[in-house]
């Protein structure tokens, strides 16, 4: 028997919802659970590349507020440049935690990963940019 229809007024009949759309399979359902120790071990490495995001975007607001004497606009490019490694480091540490979960569950060799890469380059190029102001403004 079909469901009546709720009258808001007496002209307009309301529409009952569209049923939803299917809903994606958790990941966390897929595969075997792993051995505790291996995922306490991914979130001990998860935490320590969210600590290590902070620290750098800890560092990229200190310089900004606190290098009174180098150039502004080159302390200002390098703060936002380490923001931004301290944010894409926080997004690629949950990818790499959650593809990891995945691999375990699924019992296959976990993925690389591009992140240390990633913040080796970041940090070569903001350490050579305050070198350079460094330089630049005592001469």
């Amino acid at each position: 028997m079909p469901r009546p229809h709720v009258f808001l007024h007496e002209r307009e009949p309301v529409r009952p919802a569209p049923p939803s759309l299917p809903r994606k399979k958790d990941w966390r359902l897929e595969g075997e659970d792993p051995d505790y120790r291996f995922t306490l071990a991914n979130e001990r490495t998860f935490l320590a590349w969210i600590r290590t995001a902070l620290a750098i975007l800890a560092g990229g607001v200190l310089l900004e507020q606190f290098a009174n004497k180098l150039a502004s606009m080159t302390v200002s490019a390098i703060s936002i440049g380490m923001c931004a490694v301290a944010m894409a480091m926080s997004l690629q540490s949950y990818r790499r935690w959650r593809a990891n979960e995945i691999a375990m569950r699924h019992k296959q060799s976990l993925p690389t990963s591009s992140a240390i890469r990633m913040l080796s380059i970041g940090l070569v190029a903001a350490g050579a940019a305050l070198i350079g102001t460094f330089v630049w403004t005592t001469r």
